[in-house]
């Protein structure tokens, strides 16, 4: 497996990441962690990104957040995007916790979202986060096992109707 570098997005991954969406929306998959790409048009979603890094511009409640790009070393290829709160509210704490990640589909199962994981714990420390909350679907085995395999502890499961909620966390070092 290659190793793959976490970057900020700018204005030259557009097409890259463009298309990193297209391939979301062709296997009619979920983007998580990836601050809304789903929903917004590329200079909108950038500037949102942008606005989210920092207390000062974060948008009305909202947690200040980073959003990565998981670029593979050896060509330069969009493999996913994880995405880091600065700390928890209230919904946070339930359902989303500090990260947030994907990996696009035609990567999965290669190893890459346990080693985005990995890398997105050393901004964690960066950021003073000694606990890391990450939650997943019951169901998302995939999900679950990449969270085990970077030393999470689930801590308990909350059922919302039809789903639930695995809370899992991750001592940061």
């Amino acid at each position: 497996m290659s190793t793959l570098k976490l970057i900020l997005p700018d204005e030259s991954w557009r097409e890259a990441i463009l298309a990193f969406k297209q391939e979301y929306i062709d296997a009619g998959s979920a983007m998580d962690g990836t601050s809304g790409l789903a929903n917004k048009e590329f200079d909108e979603w950038l500037q949102s990104n942008i606005k989210n890094r920092s207390q000062e511009t974060v948008a009305p409640g909202l947690v200040p957040a980073t959003t990565y790009m998981s670029i593979r070393e050896e060509d330069g290829k969009l493999i996913g995007m994880i995405d880091i709160r600065h700390y928890l509210n209230d919904f946070l704490r339930t359902h989303g916790g500090h990260i947030g990640y994907s990996i696009r589909p035609s990567e999965r199962r290669k190893g890459y979202a346990t080693e985005q994981l990995r890398l997105a714990l050393e901004k964690c420390k960066e950021l003073g986060i000694d606990k890391a909350l990450l939650t997943c679907d019951k169901n998302n085995l995939g999900s679950s096992r990449t969270i085990l395999s970077c030393s999470g502890v689930l801590e308990n499961e909350i059922p919302d109707g039809e789903r639930i909620t695995q809370r899992y966390w991750i001592t940061v070092k």
